[in-house]
């Protein structure tokens, strides 16, 4: 499962173009502070992203809507709560590998790679607890499964992202759907996003040595 691009956009050429133009013409390299900084800005901003995970016993694919609860490691941590006795929970302890992709309402986009854990270490439970998930895992009446950063059904997922991907775009809208007119008009590949990779390597230098963002 992996959400990069080819480090060589041209590698795939027809005759002596590309064979994806698009991606050949959007294709963005910028210094790996920029990149970090705008993933990481764009996900907070997004907020809700959809985690996808294997099934151990179909082997298909399964995706769901998590909220980003936080960040950590200089945001090459994700963490989402999750409750410890869901299906997810059981595919994650199978295959860890996982992806977890963001959109907005303008099309712009991240999606991430890496690998997942499960915490249930009280105190990080209690450090990022909102009293909403009361909503989500309800009150069994026991006095112990109530909802609350105590309960221990109440985990979290933390995801160490491995590679990154994400497209965002400096137009307007009305500028973005006039270049895609002139695009499927003229047949040239419309330029409305930059597509910036964040490599293995790169990831693990900021994590390691970049500055964290609020």
């Amino acid at each position: 499962m992996t959400s990069t691009l080819s480090h060589n956009p041209n590698n795939n050429m027809i005759g002596n173009q590309p064979a994806d133009p698009y991606t050949t013409l959007n294709h963005s390299e910028a210094p790996v502070k920029e990149k970090m900084e705008n993933f990481i800005h764009f996900i907070k901003r997004c907020k809700y992203g959809m985690l996808t995970t294997r099934d151990a016993n179909t082997g298909l694919l399964a995706s769901r809507c998590m909220e980003l609860a936080a960040t950590e490691t200089n945001s090459t941590d994700l963490l989402f709560y999750t409750n410890t006795t869901s299906h997810k929970v059981e595919e994650l302890s199978a295959d860890p590998h996982v992806n977890v992709s963001f959109v907005n309402a303008s099309g712009e986009w991240a999606s991430a790679a890496g690998t997942a854990s499960i915490i249930t270490d009280r105190a990080v439970v209690e450090r990022y607890y909102n009293p909403i998930l009361k909503a989500w895992l309800g009150d069994l009446g026991d006095g112990k499964h109530d909802g609350s950063a105590s309960d221990p059904r109440l985990g979290l997922i933390r995801v160490r992202i491995n590679t990154a991907t994400f497209s965002q775009s400096g137009k307007n809208l009305l500028a973005r759907a006039a270049d895609v007119v002139h695009g499927a008009v003229t047949g040239q590949p419309a330029q409305v996003s930059k597509l910036c990779e964040i490599t293995d390597g790169e990831i693990n230098n900021w994590r390691a040595t970049g500055s964290a963002i609020a």
